[in-house]
């Protein structure tokens, strides 16, 4: 088999992958989502493959709205526990949570989630997990990116789409360049700096995504029946994981500060 032929046949099944991944995603959440991606080989996709597959299960994630306690699985394999566990994670404000394995009534911003703060946590190898949720917060960005556009496209005043108007179109195409971005910054992440500066590049955008969108839609975004409100509390509880976008952006400014040069981060 030539390069081009294996390379051909690895892109097939995650295709295959992908699409199993977003049926599944699609109708089940939380705790019976956990079992099912276990189910499907997650644990052992991230021992064998983790440059595929976390951005995958993690972009998706933020797509569908749906959720699981998957974060866990790649700080542990990271600092080499046992997947499939619980660990504490640090929150911003200096904070400590635990995102349980099982469904339970939160007052998390997230309701959705089943988050339990904790008093304090040990130190834990970070940049994988930053990576992830990075690439959470790009799919969530995303999906308020498109029912932002979807609006703006069905919506008409003065006998024509919202969407012809400068003021929306900015705002959209705002949102799709900081998206982007962060998703160019996630590609290029290889170290602990690359994965603290993509992990506050996805929250940025996230955050860009959630006030633009937020804007195009209107008052209908404010409804319960609306799906934005539920992506908006996503990306804020998202963003304080592992530490901030403005917690990471001071945190890589004092480190430039203090070595006295910029690493390169991305060899063009």
């Amino acid at each position: 088999m030539t390069t081009y032929e294996a390379a051909s046949t690895v892109d097939s099944d995650l295709g295959l992958l992908a699409d199993a991944l977003r049926k599944t995603m699609e109708s089940t959440s939380g705790t019976a989502l956990d079992a099912a991606l276990t189910d499907l080989g997650w644990h052992e996709m991230l021992a064998e493959m983790p440059e595929a597959t976390v951005p995958l299960v993690f972009r998706l994630l933020g797509e569908t709205g749906a959720h699981a306690p998957v974060i866990n699985d790649v700080v542990l394999a990271e600092s080499g526990g046992v997947v499939g566990g619980t660990a504490a994670l640090p929150y911003t404000g200096g904070s400590w949570i635990v995102w349980n394995r099982v469904d339970q009534v939160t007052t998390a911003i997230d309701g959705e989630l089943p988050i339990e703060v904790v008093e304090s946590g040990s130190e834990v190898p970070l940049a994988a997990g930053r990576r992830a949720l990075g690439w959470w917060l790009v799919g969530t960005s995303r999906a308020m990116l498109n029912l932002a556009r979807s609006h703006a496209l069905d919506r008409t005043q003065f006998g024509k789409p919202i969407a012809g108007f400068q003021a929306v179109r900015h705002r959209l195409a705002e949102t799709l360049v900081a998206i982007e971005g962060a998703e160019a910054t996630l590609l290029g992440a290889t170290d602990e700096f690359g994965s603290l500066l993509a992990k506050a590049a996805a929250g940025t955008a996230a955050l860009t995504a959630a006030r633009h969108c937020q804007q195009v839609l209107g008052g209908i975004g404010f409804t319960a029946e609306h799906d934005l409100h539920r992506h908006i509390r996503r990306a804020l509880f998202l963003d304080g994981l592992l530490g901030s976008s403005k917690e990471l952006t001071r945190e890589a400014g004092a480190t430039i500060r203090s070595d006295g040069w910029a690493p390169r981060l991305v060899n063009l």
